[in-house]
């Protein structure tokens, strides 16, 4: 599986190639600034794109842009974006675009090697992988607006299980219910945000973030 890397410190970008590397991921060029890493995303158009979110030359949105503008150039390109905080309107603004997997990690998750290999391929997968911290944000960013006032306790759990990219399998064994239960949960969830039930696990997921995210 081929990958990009784009992250401005060495250090932390050169422990991302050893660890990707480890794990059979092939590394097919790392880069430090935003117009190396449209360069690279665009002539290698690689399984998945692991990148930064602030890098050179302007160290705000540099890697991002990078990413969005790839994927206009090569529709679906895989991305996971790391970043040190949460930032919700980077969030909203990957999410926003549906094509292919995205995911949107903090850079403390890679300390957990297993978690963030787990997430690597599941955005080259064409799946989402989104930090529990950025779903918490948005889903406490709209928790006074209509129609998420109408989820139940409950319903808002599964949600927030839901957006961090898990099956109905994986939520009723994270809450010890049945799958039964957590598919009944599932359609009340899309019923009350007017959005079309889904078998789809990615599809529904990104739904639901785009709606959460405006």
């Amino acid at each position: 599986m081929r990958v990009v890397i784009a992250e401005d410190l060495a250090l932390l970008r050169d422990g991302l190639i050893r660890l990707l590397g480890a794990f059979g991921f092939e590394v097919v060029e790392a880069v430090d600034n935003g117009p190396s890493l449209l360069r690279a995303l665009t002539a290698h158009r690689p399984d998945v794109a692991v990148v930064d979110v602030r890098l050179p030359p302007t160290f705000t949105d540099e890697g991002l842009r990078a990413a969005l503008e790839a994927r206009k150039q090569v529709p679906g390109l895989p991305v996971l974006v790391l970043s040190q905080h949460v930032e919700q309107l980077y969030a909203r603004e990957l999410l926003s675009d549906s094509s292919g997997g995205i995911g949107y990690l903090l850079k403390d998750r890679v300390s957990d090697v297993k978690q963030f290999v787990e997430a690597v391929r599941r955005v080259a997968d064409g799946g989402t992988a989104l930090d529990p911290d950025v779903v918490a944000q948005l889903l406490t960013r709209h928790a006074r607006e209509e129609p998420l006032q109408q989820l139940t306790p409950r319903e808002r759990e599964v949600l927030g299980l839901m957006a961090e990219g898990r099956s109905n399998a994986a939520i009723a064994a994270k809450l010890f219910v049945t799958e039964k239960a957590i598919s009944k949960h599932t359609n009340n969830i899309f019923g009350k945000l007017g959005l079309p039930p889904s078998e789809d696990d990615n599809r529904r997921v990104l739904a639901v973030l785009a709606y959460l995210g405006g």
